[in-house]
């Protein structure tokens, strides 16, 4: 459910200059009040967002479960839930504890990670174009990650660290380089197109540099894959999304103001500046925690956040919902690359490519309909 602080005399859902119209507010104005503390802290709770969350985490549940029931050996989901209560047969604890849980938990994290970042940049940027993937961040983090496989040989844990050091530098220098009297969603889209191709050109010398097994290491990476997640990859994302989601949750209501235009959230006291950089180094981080475990997955970040808002029709950034459609198409297109082609298992990333590929096309021609292209 989405639940909007109130304020009197402000509208923090107002559609943003240049951001689309997903839903005309049909679903603002269908929205009730919840109070809470004695009516000191209220919430505007929409039915309709509610249902659509709900029936996110509905599917989310149901793709999981799956994902923990089908495979090679297969196994009913009554025996399934006896193996997550420690009980049931050995292969049974082995296969959904030890191999497919963790991968479940994983695609699910991940996904819900790369979903709230796209949506920040989104919502900073005021276009539906603002991911991590087109605007260079996803970029910057991947190629900090290849320097630390290719260069110092690292463990799981200085891989994650190299992928947030290089998305949080990435996002301080498109940042500074897209400041100019405050920063402007096409500006900020057009400067990360080209630091990402300058990105790329950097990750591409690097394995060229490379032994032959480094290069095919990295080169696997980079396609972005699930296979061989383990606790470890959980604990990691987990840890992540523990320290950044509760600072990224906390600036939403600042973010909606944002999207009315910056004088305007000036006007409502909002801090501008601070909010975007806050809100930038930590949508980074988040992103370099994701794609540290899992490679760097296209067009989640993208996708979620769109998608979110057409469906519970809301006029500004879901954060919560973004997570949760996220995590429901990387765990459907994890399962999807489990057994499309089995017995061979694909990336994921290149499931997610493929769905992606075609979505960007879409909002392209949307924007170019729509003259804002």
């Amino acid at each position: 459910m989405t639940l909007t602080p109130a304020r009197s005399g402000t509208s923090p859902g107002a559609p943003a200059a240049g951001a689309p119209a997903p839903g005309g507010g049909r679903g603002t104005r269908s929205a009730r009040v919840l109070r809470l503390a004695g009516g000191r802290l209220s919430f505007a709770v929409r039915p309709r967002t509610a249902a659509v969350y709900g029936a996110l985490l509905a599917a989310t549940a149901a793709v999981f479960a799956v994902s923990l029931s089908v495979g090679e050996y297969t196994i009913p989901l009554p025996r399934v839930l006896w193996a997550l209560a420690g009980q049931g047969e050995r292969l049974d604890l082995f296969f959904v504890r030890d191999v497919r849980l963790p991968r479940a938990w994983v695609a699910v994290l991940v996904g819900a990670g790369l979903g709230v970042a796209g949506g920040v940049f989104q919502s900073i940027s005021r276009n539906p174009l603002g991911s991590p993937d087109i605007i260079g961040f996803t970029g910057g983090a991947s190629t900090g990650a290849v320097a630390v496989i290719l260069v110092l040989g690292g463990s799981m844990v200085q891989v994650s660290i190299g992928a947030m050091v290089g998305g949080v530098a990435t996002a301080v220098l498109v940042y500074l380089l897209a400041l100019k009297q405050g920063v402007q969603g096409y500006r900020l889209v057009l400067v990360g197109i080209g630091i990402n191709a300058l990105l790329l050109a950097v990750r591409d010398y690097l394995i060229t540099r490379a032994e032959l097994t480094e290069a095919m290491t990295a080169h696997i990476w980079m396609i972005g894959s699930l296979n061989a997640s383990g606790w470890g990859e959980v604990i990691a994302v987990a840890s992540a999304m523990a320290v950044l989601l509760p600072v990224i949750l906390a600036l939403g209501p600042r973010l909606r103001l944002m999207e009315m235009g910056e004088q305007a959230a000036r006007g409502l006291g909002v801090p501008v500046q601070g909010t975007q950089v806050t809100a930038m180094l930590a949508a980074s981080a988040l992103t370099g925690a994701a794609i540290a475990v899992s490679g760097p997955i296209a067009f989640i970040a993208l996708a979620a956040p769109q998608l979110v808002r057409r469906l519970a029709r809301t006029d500004g950034t879901a954060l919560f919902g973004a997570a949760l459609m996220g995590a429901l198409l990387l765990a459907a297109a994890d399962l999807a690359a489990q057994h499309a082609l089995a017995p061979t298992q694909l990336p994921v990333g290149v499931v997610t490519a493929v769905i992606g590929g075609s979505y960007l096309v879409w909002v392209l021609y949307r924007e170019w309909r729509t003259g804002h292209a």
